[in-house]
């Protein structure tokens, strides 16, 4: 079956998800982005191809009619990192019954930062039959990787954590989230800040749909349900990364100055009603010329065991598992459904059925 595919979101992460999608046989229908540079712009243009594809990049207040003309099998959506600003997106694929997967971290597990939007896409999907998922590089380097090791161990007290990532790679929203640019004050004030409040405080801003979470917030949450844990208390911090010397940001248009914040650290601690303690890191910033992303996550318990993965490509892995997902949420039930309900990501030819 030659899947439908429209991209919503035509930047750094789009080069690779549409060609992705191309080579795998499927057909893009449409691209939207709220860039005004872009609109016009063939796609080919985006992906590097040597010929015109025939689609051309439109406004993404064009997308709703899109949806209503040409009602594709799903939307690729790779714009924020935070569930509010991808739900108007997300809502309107919903409406009308279109499926969708997205790179939005929060997007991975919703239900215990935003449970109030999760529950009414979760609702509106199962009314008009569609499947929304998030998904990416945590999908199996923080998320099934981890469970498949949980899986040859007797007993865990604990698991470790941690990844890393050039915030250069994945656009200027990224990047301003992890506090990139910032002095060390206007970090404090800005975001560290944000976490220095009580268990109760922190509860009614998630109630309200305002909370901010750092990936691994929602990364513990997965986890929890995949391996069947119950959290009880979970609390994160937000810890700056200071430049060592001057580096130049790309994706931020400006000099980090020596002493100024490079990007940041969350540390995201679950205990759970079992006694397995979740205790998890990202490490997003701009990086030195020395610098390289890294994964790294240790099982504690009987046996120990840690699994290090040194200079993925975390871009391309994070797209790829999107395109191999998409036959997963086309078959999936109606709903918002997180993946920790899914089967494990296989990799998916350009024969692959789709039924």
């Amino acid at each position: 079956m030659k899947l439908k595919i429209a991209q919503y979101g035509v930047g750094k992460m789009s080069k690779f998800t549409m060609r992705y999608c191309l080579e795998k046989g499927w057909e893009i229908v449409g691209a939207f982005d709220n860039n005004p540079q872009k609109y016009g712009v063939e796609i080919s243009e985006i992906m590097e191809l040597d010929k015109p594809y025939g689609v051309k990049i439109d406004k993404s207040t064009d997308f709703e009619q899109f949806l209503l003309n040409k009602k594709p099998d799903i939307v690729i959506v790779t714009t924020m990192s935070l569930f509010k600003d991808v739900y108007e997106c997300l809502h309107l694929c919903a409406k009308y019954g279109v499926n969708a997967i997205t790179t939005c971290e929060e997007a991975f597990y919703p239900q215990n930062s935003n449970p109030s939007l999760f529950e009414e896409l979760d609702d509106l999907c199962k009314k008009t039959n569609c499947t929304i998922t998030g998904s990416g590089y945590q999908d199996i380097y923080w998320g099934n990787l981890i469970a498949s090791i949980a899986g040859s161990t007797h007993k865990i007290t604990k698991i470790l954590g941690k990844s890393s990532y050039n915030v250069e790679d994945y656009g200027i929203a990224l990047a301003r989230a992890h506090g990139a640019g910032l002095t060390t004050e206007q970090f404090e004030k800005e975001i560290a800040s944000a976490d220095e409040i009580s268990d109760e405080e922190r509860e009614n801003i998630i109630k309200s749909g305002e909370y901010a979470p750092s990936y691994m917030w929602n990364v513990n949450g997965w986890l929890a349900s995949k391996l069947g844990l119950h959290i009880t208390h979970q609390a994160q911090k937000c810890i700056p990364q200071i430049a060592k010397e001057a580096l130049h940001s790309t994706t931020l248009g400006m000099d980090v100055k020596k002493g100024m914040v490079t990007g940041m650290s969350a540390v995201v601690t679950s205990k759970t009603e079992e006694g397995v303690v979740l205790e998890t890191q990202c490490i997003g910033k701009v990086y030195a010329s020395d610098e390289f992303d890294s994964n790294e996550w240790t099982i504690v318990g009987e046996p120990s065991t840690t699994i290090v993965v040194n200079k993925p490509n975390t871009v391309e892995l994070t797209c790829a598992t999107i395109v191999n997902r998409i036959p997963d949420v086309i078959e999936a039930p109606a709903g918002y459904i997180t993946t920790d309900h899914f089967n494990l990501p296989q990799y998916k030819t350009n024969s692959e059925n789709i039924k």
